[in-house]
């Protein structure tokens, strides 16, 4: 019987030069012919379609932390668009803390492009960030001041610790009930990510739309992560198995850690002993 498996990609499938190694790779197409098998990530269509290349996708994909649910024809399955005037009041309370955030946004329905609008004025981490991984990607908006635009899927918050724990306090209290807050590191670039999204964009929401679509029920979905972007999925999917390098507080949740990281394709070693 075929079951549902999800793999998260930043440090859990991904290794951490953020490539997908020729195991891995072989190991997922050699389940694709058995099961279904797709990822749950924080990356847009674009960046997965890179990451994934040249291997079999048979499953819808979930994007951006749940915001959208994609098929490889590029068919979209659920979205989920933040509110422009809740975006504007939520840019302009950050600035208290002197910080403005990327704006992602859905550019074109029928493509999947998204357009990533960046500020002008930019913190240290914001600015390593785009001269690391985006520095010519062609979806890059400069904007002078930050504000909502018409299909806008995500905010991304980035800086040290203290000022995003600040910030996500701040719109916890004062949003809770209207958006989905998610606060975590980031061990490519030493410091936090803060993104605000839909209220019901989250994995674990997404997951359970997927399986429905799919026809494979959460008692037969298992699940991969690593990090706090990946604990809604943890909590609905039947076996939830964390990365040797997962956060602590995810691998009490997992009914499983394994004993490889991403590095050591940890995913690929588990789904080899266990499906073929």
């Amino acid at each position: 019987m075929k079951e549902l498996l999800v793999t998260d990609l930043d440090h859990t499938f991904l290794n951490s030069s953020q490539q997908v190694s020729d195991f891995s790779r072989t190991i997922w197409n050699q389940i694709s012919s058995q099961h279904l098998i797709t990822t749950a990530t924080a990356r847009s269509f674009k960046k997965v379609s890179e990451f994934l290349h040249g291997m079999e996708l048979n499953t819808p994909l979930i994007l951006l932390n749940g915001a959208m649910i994609v098929s490889s024809e590029k068919k979209i399955m659920d979205l989920k668009r933040l509110d422009k005037e809740l975006v504007n009041t939520i840019i302009e309370e950050g600035r208290r803390f002197d910080i403005e955030p990327f704006v992602i946004a859905l550019k074109d329905y029928n493509t999947i492009a998204e357009s990533f609008y960046v500020p002008i004025k930019q913190n240290i981490y914001q600015t390593q960030l785009l001269t690391k991984y985006y520095a010519n990607d062609p979806r890059r908006i400069e904007l002078f001041k930050m504000e909502a635009q018409k299909d806008t899927l995500e905010l991304v918050y980035l800086g040290d610790e203290n000022h995003m724990r600040e910030l996500y306090t701040l719109i916890k209290e004062k949003f809770d009930e209207v958006v989905e807050i998610k606060l975590a590191p980031d061990a490519y670039l030493g410091c936090w990510f803060l993104n605000v999204l839909h209220y019901k964009a989250d994995k674990g929401t997404a997951l359970e739309i997927l399986s429905q679509e799919v026809g494979i029920s959460l008692e037969k979905t298992t699940v991969f992560g690593d990090n706090m972007n990946d604990m809604g999925m943890f909590k609905v999917a039947k076996n939830s198995i964390a990365v040797a390098n997962a956060l602590d507080v995810l691998k009490d949740r997992a009914s499983l850690v394994l004993p490889h990281s991403n590095d050591e394709d940890g995913v690929a070693r588990y789904l080899e002993e266990r499906y073929l």
